[in-house]
């Protein structure tokens, strides 16, 4: 095998998420590390939950992107400390999502360490459509395509979309 042309986190920073292919893993903020130790390559990645049924595709994508790439021995490890919040989501990430209809989360809610509070207030904040941009849609479903997302309304263009749901 030729030795790689690119480096290994070149190639572990084009590998797309299997849940929401328009972003890389490292505009969903998942790709926590990538190190290359004598023609060894440790990708380190952070699941946007504990039991995310998408680590085994992403495992697969990593090391065969960078197999075909020419790296030949590839380990990928998930890390669950720091947990992955969409804080971590890119700007270029969040534009990504935006363009394809998917309305990006906002900031992800401030909790202490420890317990985490019951909070009896009011709900979740205005989600803006991201197709007109119309500020007060309507919650359809608490879960989507997957368990990160919501399906919302429109009222004014009455089009549905999907929310990454903040974390």
């Amino acid at each position: 095998m030729n030795a790689p042309t690119v480096t290994a986190a070149a190639v572990a920073a084009t590998v797309t998420d299997p849940e929401l292919p328009q972003l890389t893993l490292a505009d969903l903020g998942i790709l926590r590390g990538v190190d290359e130790v004598d023609g060894r390559v440790v990708v380190t990645v952070t699941p946007t939950y504990s039991g995310c049924p998408a680590m085994e595709a992403i495992h697969a994508d990593l090391r065969g992107a960078l197999r075909a790439a020419g790296f030949a021995e590839v380990e990928v490890r998930t890390v669950l400390t720091p947990a992955w919040t969409t804080d971590w989501i890119t700007e270029a990430g969040r534009g990504k999502l935006l363009a394809e209809g998917i309305s990006p989360p906002g900031p992800a809610p401030r909790r202490p360490s420890g317990p985490v509070p019951l909070v009896l207030g009011p709900g979740p904040r205005a989600v803006a459509c991201p197709r007109c941009g119309h500020p007060g849609t309507e919650q359809v479903s608490a879960f989507s395509a997957t368990a990160c997302r919501e399906l919302r309304r429109c009222p004014a263009c009455r089009e549905p979309f999907e929310h990454v749901k903040e974390i």
